[in-house]
């Protein structure tokens, strides 16, 4: 069994979600990307995607690149946001579990062994890719809530944030 530390431990980093070229991706042998909603492609207050993240997608499905949607928030939210993209979308996926991810590959076709998670957050979005076998992308959180639950949350994703650009610093 993996160690906490390596299931945590994200793959990549980015600081924007619109940094991640489809070049960088393909260069990866990432040929479909499941990716969390809130606070990775848009704050939680932002209903439907602004020109920025259609035209992202649209760049990402120029190249051949799957996406579906795989989030922890509701149906409404979800089918709104998804609305103008059309991807496959799937709400109160209970993220660390695998299932819906697991869902998601199958229904987009894809092949596990080329598919990434995209997230912000290590307890939910890393945990969930890492148990499933395949990469992830984190990003910082765009608007992190700052309620109890959302504090603590981070403040346990901190030292593995640390560790994690300590390792890749060394790499420049």
């Amino acid at each position: 069994m993996k160690s906490l530390s390596k299931l945590l431990m994200p793959d990549y980093y980015f600081e924007h979600f619109y940094d991640i070229t489809p070049e960088f991706l393909l260069e990866k042998g990432i040929r479909a990307l499941l990716i969390d909603i809130d606070n990775t492609i848009a704050p939680y207050e932002v209903a439907e995607p602004d020109e920025r993240i259609k035209t992202w997608f649209a760049s990402i499905k120029a190249a051949g690149i799957s996406a579906a949607f795989i989030s922890n928030n509701h149906k409404d939210r979800v089918e709104l946001f998804n609305k103008e993209l059309g991807l496959y979308a799937y709400a109160d996926s209970g993220k660390p579990s695998t299932k819906t991810l697991i869902k998601a590959i199958e229904d987009m076709g894809a092949e596990k062994e080329h598919t990434a998670s995209l997230g912000d957050q290590l307890l939910t979005d890393a945990l969930a890719a890492h148990r499933l076998g395949i990469p992830v992308i984190i990003v910082p959180p765009i608007k992190d809530k700052k309620n109890l639950f959302f504090r603590s949350k981070r403040l346990i994703e901190k030292p593995f944030m640390r560790k994690f650009h300590k390792l890749n610093s060394k790499e420049k």
